[in-house]
């Protein structure tokens, strides 16, 4: 079942504007971080029962956003799992650069709040360890993944 709904042209190519103007090509700030619209918050070890760091990010699912079947598209969701373990990566041990990554969607996201969460299974000195989970509004688990990244030499 095919959903004609148009994306309003104008409202994005203002959106684009904005974060032309608004972004940096630093952590938080660049431009794709900002075009999705997240929101990052660092919880410190010992929140959420767990004694690991965690990178909460959030965001509103929109129109650009979303596949022509109408849910939040999976790349999109790789690419905000991806970000949430690598962001949380430098903020705790350094830059590094994903070198595989393994996700697995359980359901679609229609609209809504969209909270990701990035946490380390191992750290390493030359390879870490993460997982990530979205969740939907509900807080129903939307998809999970697991990468391995490497640190600089």
């Amino acid at each position: 079942m095919a959903d004609n709904r148009q994306i309003d042209q104008q409202q994005v190519r203002d959106h684009i504007e904005s974060v032309l103007q608004d972004c940096e090509q630093v952590f938080e700030k660049f431009f794709l971080a900002k075009f999705i619209g997240l929101n990052f918050e660092y919880l410190p070890e010992h929140v959420n029962n767990s004694d690991k760091n965690v990178l909460k990010i959030s965001f509103d699912v929109n129109e650009m956003l979303m596949n022509p079947q109408g849910a939040l598209h999976g790349g999109v969701m790789a690419t905000v799992m991806d970000i949430s373990m690598g962001h949380l990566l430098n903020k705790t041990i350094g830059k590094g650069a994903t070198i595989e990554l393994k996700i697995q969607y359980l359901r679609p996201v229609r609209g809504g709040r969209v909270t990701c969460e990035g946490r380390f299974i191992k750290k390493g000195r030359t390879l870490s360890f993460m997982e990530s989970r979205l969740s939907d509004q509900a807080g129903k688990l939307a998809a999970v993944a697991t990468a391995t990244w490497k640190m600089p030499d």
